[in-house]
Parts: structure tokens; C-alpha cells; sequence
């Protein structure tokens, strides 16, 4: 009601012959108000250590609220017209050619979750209905939704249409085409790959076979997210990931594409894109199932300590596996390093952050995929679909400065394998958790 203000403490006050307890909340000027402790729903923390209070009784404030409001209805309202839009349209009917597309369903090297062939089973009814497709697949980290992905762009293919994927980061989309090329190694498929870390030479002849129709599956960062970019025939969009992306960079490629069939994958979906889906505006496939033989991640939350940090790397390297070390800022690596250096000098350690140039990126990441160092310190880059089986312990450092998505995100990149993994989030010891 009042705005932005700052909580001072408790009161206590006499009132009628009755005692009770008031926040006492501060506004600029001297102004104060003393709200009783049975109507703390009304306010909520703004999260950031300094802020310009609001003055009370001054139309500020409901000005900031009004115009939000405005912005807010703007957004649902193209939202929504899109969506309708998308619900009038024509798609082309997808047959499924079924012997080819079972063979390719078997060569899969896991066993389905039921989950996973209820997604597939959505999205392959999506592609029949004749209408463009908007699914959501909702799913924890490492149950399988790139596997529904995979056999939605198998289905596109086989029919002579065109499939782009876009991941957040250069390095997920990497791991994706890696993937991709492995599923659909024997079939006549061309695969190429859009991002900072394709050559400048390369990406004008990629962008004219895509043009031509001669590529049929394109991965790539949200730089495919572009009108400069043509597609001889595209059929289906495939979103990685899709909190890291924003609202309009989402909408702008149902825009661009209005009939192509969109399927959106995440762990962590933000709000507003849960709300559509509960809304009826898109479809929902949930996979709650986890891979046979998963065991649920070790989680724990403790201080920073020496000891129990290299007991746990310690332990780690001698069931022969490697682990993640993330931290938030960049500023924090050298502290992290003399650290290394002094508890565990025996371990072999690489770094990996947004400022590491693409090749020593790729090489660095690569190593470590193939073992060829027992631990990697990094930033939030490895927070999103990094795969690396061997790799079962994550110690992420000064974990209180992530965000809960994040952290998420970031403690699913270990349990990926059958071996029990281990997430320590370690925090300052002045740090106030939420």
C-alpha cells in the first residue's frame, strides 16, 4: 500500500489496555508505520540491500504500481494473441512412418521411463493434430526429455522438414550436437551447429544450406533465434532450457515461425510459463519418473570448512570419479585456487568461466569429459545441461549468492550415473539463508 520501506524492529505498545507486538517500519522522511505482527502478509522483502524509501502519501508510488500494471497487461495481452492466433492456424498432419521410427526408438540405450513414453506419446499426437503444436516438457534434471526431444526431430526429419534447437550457452549447445550426432549416426542426416564457437568462415555457407534445405537439424545458442536466418522448410522449435531464455525472445520465434510445432523443455520452468501451461494456453507434459538404478542426490548445507571439504574431494578421487567446484562470481576464483593449492595439493584442477576464450573453453570442458583432470572450477557456465557421468561430487562455493533455480540447476549436473552423488552447499558463515 505505502511502497518501499525499511523494517526497523519490534515495538511493543498499550493499546486499550491491551499489549501487542508492531513491526515498526520506516519511510523517507521521519515518516513510520507500526504494523501489528498479525498482518505480516502485507509485507514481503525486497531482497536488496539499499533502496530509495517511498514517502508516504505521495502519488509516487502508486504511479511505479500503475504503470507495472499497464506493462504487465501489455505482455499478457500479446501473450494471449499469439496463442489464439497459433490455435487458428493449419499445420500439415505429421504421418508417422512407424517400422522406421520404432527401429529408431530401439537403438535407444536406456530403458523408458513410463513418463518419457507418455511425453513422447503427447508430443507424437501434437504433430498428428494438425494444429502447431506449444508443449512444455517438465522434468527434473537427467530424466530424459532430450530423448522426447530427440524422437519429435526424428519424426520431423523422416517427413522432410527442417528442426532448429536452441540451447542457452555455447557449451550445452556443444553437448546437444554431440548427442544428436550420436542418436542419428547411420541415417542420412545433416547436423550442424550456430554459435560463437562456429568460425566466421563457416557460418554464412551453414546459413545458406539451411536456406537451400540442405541441413536438416540446427543447433545453436539464441543466436537462431534471428528473422536473418531461413529455413527452406522448418517444422519444429525446439527450446533448451527455457528459463534462461526471456519472454520476448520466446514469442518473437512463434512470430517468426507461426506454423512450426514448438516444444519447450525445462526443470525449472519459470512462473509465468507454469501458469500457461495451467491455463490451458499450452500444453503440459510432466516427467516424474527417475532412469532406473538413480539415486537421489546427497544434499548438504554447512559452512565453510576445510576439513569436511577435502574429505569430500579426498573421497571422491578415490572411488575414482571428479568433481565440480562452482563459484559465483569470477572474483572468487583466486581465493578458491590458494585453497586448493594448500588443503588438496595432490589434485589436479582446471578453470572454466565466460571470460575463457572458445577454444580453451571447448578444450578444457573436453578434458574433463574424457578424465584428464580430477576437478573443475568454474562459474554458473556448467549450470545448464552439462553432462559429464563421472563426476558425482559438486562443492558449490558461497552458495547463498545463488539464485533456488540456479542452484538447482547447477546440483544436477552431478547423479548422473548409478553411483550416489554429493552437492555441498557451502556458505559464508555470516551469510543470513533464506
Amino acid at each position: 500500500d505505502y511502497g518501499i520501506g525499511m523494517f526497523l524492529g519490534l515495538k511493543n505498545f498499550d493499546i486499550n489496555g491491551v499489549k501487542n507486538d508492531f513491526l515498526e517500519i520506516k519511510y523517507s522522511g521521519s515518516d513510520k508505520v507500526f504494523l501489528p505482527v498479525e498482518n505480516i502478509e502485507l509485507i514481503s522483502s525486497l531482497g536488496l540491500s539499499e533502496a530509495k524509501l517511498d514517502k508516504l502519501g505521495s502519488a509516487n508510488w502508486q504511479l511505479r504500481k500503475a504503470t507495472v500494471k499497464k506493462r504487465i497487461k501489455v505482455v499478457a495481452e500479446n501473450l494471449i494473441k499469439v496463442a489464439a492466433e497459433r490455435k487458428l492456424l493449419n499445420s500439415e498432419k505429421i504421418l508417422i512412418q512407424k517400422d522406421i521410427f520404432n527401429e529408431f526408438c530401439d537403438r535407444f540405450p536406456y530403458e523408458e521411463t513410463p513418463d518419457q513414453i507418455q511425453a513422447i506419446e503427447d508430443v507424437i499426437k501434437d504433430l498428428s493434430s494438425g494444429n502447431p503444436m506449444d508443449r512444455l516438457i517438465c522434468g527434473d534434471v537427467g530424466f530424459g526429455k532430450t530423448e522426447v526431444a530427440i524422437r519429435a526431430a526424428f519424426i520431423m526429419v523422416t517427413e522432410n522438414r527442417q528442426v532448429v534447437l536452441a540451447s542457452p550457452t555455447t557449451l550445452l549447445a556443444k553437448q546437444h550436437l554431440e548427442t544428436f550426432k550420436k542418436r542419428f549416426d547411420g541415417y542420412s542426416i545433416k547436423i550442424e551447429m550456430l554459435s560463437r564457437l562456429t568460425k566466421t568462415s563457416e557460418v554464412n555457407l551453414i546459413k545458406s544450406e539451411i536456406a537451400k534445405g540442405n541441413i536438416n537439424i540446427v543447433i545453436g545458442t539464441h543466436s537462431v533465434i534471428r528473422k536473418s536466418l531461413k529455413f527452406d522448410n522448418l517444422g519444429l522449435v525446439i527450446i533448451d532450457e527455457e528459463q534462461s531464455f526471456g519472454v520476448d525472445q520466446k514469442e518473437q520465434l512463434k512470430a517468426i515461425f507461426p506454423k512450426s510445432h514448438v516444444l519447450t523443455l525445462s526443470a525449472t520452468p519459470i512462473p509465468r510459463t507454469l501458469q500457461m501451461a495451467f491455463s490451458g494456453i499450452r500444453d503440459l507434459s510432466l516427467i516424474n519418473t527417475p532412469p532406473k538404478n538413480r539415486m537421489p542426490i546427497e544434499t548438504l548445507v554447512l559452512e565453510f570448512d576445510e576439513g569436511t571439504i577435502r574429505s569430500a574431494v579426498m573421497r571422491e578421487i578415490k572411488r575414482d570419479g571428479q568433481i565440480f567446484f562452482v563459484v559465483p562470481r569470477i572474483k572468487d576464483i583466486p581465493t578458491v585456487l590458494n585453497f586448493l593449492d594448500e588443503i588438496v595439493p595432490e589434485v589436479k584442477y582446471m578453470v572454466a568461466t565466460g571470460k575463457t576464450s572458445n577454444k580453451e573453453l571447448e578444450n578444457t570442458i573436453s578434458d574433463f569429459y574424457f578424465g584428464g583432470f580430477d576437478l573443475l572450477v568454474s562459474t554458473n557456465i556448467i549450470g545448464s545441461g552439462l553432462d559429464i557421468p563421472k563426476a558425482n561430487t559438486i562443492i558449490i562455493f558461497r552458495a547463498e549468492l545463488f539464485g533456488l533455480s540456479q542452484l538447482y540447476q547447477i546440483r544436477g549436473r552431478v547423479g548422473r550415473s548409478n553411483k550416489r552423488a554429493f552437492a555441498y552447499l557451502v556458505t559464508k558463515s555470516t551469510a543470513s539463508l533464506t
